[in-house]
């Protein structure tokens, strides 16, 4: 058995987030779940980024104004989709 822990709990939740780099523009994609340390964003494949790349992200459809725009580090990425953490300066 794995003694593997993670680092922050993840909550499964399907929001609206706009993805922008620029070698991809912007694309409006769902989250399959989220920490306090990051996000998987789902992508039907392996991912519009490169592990390392620094993207933008901001959460879609939640009336009354815009969220804010973060800054993620694509840490993974698999056949579903990419792993973000957030980037603190």
């Amino acid at each position: 058995m794995s003694e593997y822990k993670r680092a922050a709990t993840r909550t499964t939740l399907r929001a609206g987030v706009k993805l922008s780099h620029p070698d991809v523009g912007e694309l409006d994609l769902f989250t399959g779940n989220i920490s306090d340390t990051g996000a998987y964003i789902l992508t039907d494949d392996n991912g519009p980024v490169k592990v390392g790349e620094i993207v933008s992200v901001q959460v879609t459809g939640m009336g009354g104004g815009d969220a804010p725009v973060v800054k993620m580090r694509v840490v993974r990425s698999d056949a579903k989709g990419v792993g973000l953490e957030f980037v603190t300066d």
